[in-house]
């Protein structure tokens, strides 16, 4: 993984927070280490904050899926959602729930293509 500015530090995290609740998975590795795929946690956030913000020793790239997988059944379930114009989290929580990658993380190296079937 390329070494991150702090805007993209930022932005990622930004991204990871709201990922949370969802399980998303992405290849971690700390110290060097050779990376492996482990799920974001809690714990696994705070220490990327943490050493992001200092050491920078922590390394987490999530895999997300871009927007064009995303097939008709899913679309149609997005556009029923109810939308309020004031308020709309419940169809960004969708996206997010559903893994995909509405803030072009994977385009701008932040973020890798997870492989078919990840998420099912």
């Amino acid at each position: 993984m390329k070494e991150l500015t702090l805007e993209e530090k930022e932005l990622l995290l930004k991204d990871l927070c709201a990922r949370l609740p969802y399980g998303v998975i992405g290849e971690y590795s700390w110290k060097g280490n050779e990376p492996h795929n482990r799920e974001l946690t809690g714990n696994l956030y705070d220490e990327l904050n943490s050493s992001w913000s200092s050491t920078g020793d922590s390394k987490f790239i999530p895999y997300l899926r871009p927007m064009s997988s995303i097939t008709e059944e899913e679309e149609d379930e997005y556009y029923n959602i109810e939308f309020d114009f004031n308020i709309n989290s419940d169809r960004v929580d969708w996206l997010n729930a559903h893994h995909f990658d509405y803030r072009g993380l994977i385009s701008k190296g932040l973020a890798l293509e997870a492989p078919k079937g990840m998420y099912n």
